[in-house]
């Protein structure tokens, strides 16, 4: 039988393939960083989960292919995940990444790259309490986009050096004013 948080792993790594074994420790919020690779670790002696890419990504074998919008979604769902249930987050509908519950509002994770400002087109909120965060390499490009009818953020996760991004923040008048 598995632990709670051993089945959360399983649910999260079956979800979205394989993270970055920083996230995976994150995502186990309430870890301490000790317990949680030691967790982690048992979990691979016993074979339920493997290293990916020299032990960078954990997966559920060691074949498979990490996504990675699917991982800059993850760093931002991070932000939050203090206040988002364990199984409260979950992958979304093209073109969106991952959506997660806050304190009763639904938020749909997506990530763009250049060029694709487009895919907003496709997104169509079916609940009032409903948000977006737009993840862009770089907050002009939020300018550029045609914005579905519901309140957005814009983030951007940059990585300089360290294991873990800085991940900002930015919302609508921000991107507008600075686009």
């Amino acid at each position: 039988m598995l632990l709670t948080d051993e089945q959360y792993v399983i649910k999260w790594l079956s979800q979205y393939g394989p993270l970055p074994k920083t996230q995976v420790v994150r995502l186990l919020r309430d870890k301490p960083t000790a317990t949680a690779e030691r967790l982690l670790n048992r979990m691979k002696r016993d074979q339920r989960i493997a290293d990916v890419g020299d032990g960078y990504y954990l997966g559920l074998d060691p074949y498979c292919t990490p996504d990675q919008r699917v991982i800059l979604a993850v760093w931002v769902l991070l932000q939050f995940i203090d206040r988002v249930e364990p199984l409260a987050h979950y992958p979304a509908t093209y073109p969106s990444q991952l959506f997660f519950l806050k304190e009763n509002t639904g938020y749909e994770i997506v990530v763009l790259y250049e060029g694709e400002q487009h895919l907003t087109k496709l997104l169509h909120p079916q609940e009032e309490d409903f948000k977006y965060i737009f993840v862009l390499p770089n907050i002009q490009m939020a300018g550029q986009l045609v914005l579905p009818p519901a309140p957005c953020l814009f983030s951007t996760v940059e990585f300089q050096g360290e294991e873990e991004p800085q991940v900002h923040f930015f919302a609508e008048e921000d991107s507008h004013a600075s686009a």
